[in-house]
């Protein structure tokens, strides 16, 4: 059975793709809508679940950011 390698960033290289930006990330962030780590003051968030939940989110058109 391989381990899938999780891909981390914080917020601020995530808006730095060009995806979504950096206060949105906050946003969502601050109400729990996308999972996330937080080590000490750092938020680190999770590549590949932040764009399926991008993708999902585009697939329901609610986007109420």
């Amino acid at each position: 059975m391989e381990k899938k390698k999780h891909s981390y960033c914080t917020i601020r290289q995530a808006a730095e793709l060009g995806i979504i930006r950096e206060h949105a990330l906050r946003v969502l962030v601050r109400q729990n809508r996308i999972p996330f780590i937080q080590v000490g003051n750092r938020v680190l968030i999770n590549t590949d679940e932040l764009q399926d939940y991008l993708k999902a989110l585009a697939k329901s058109k609610e986007v109420r950011v």
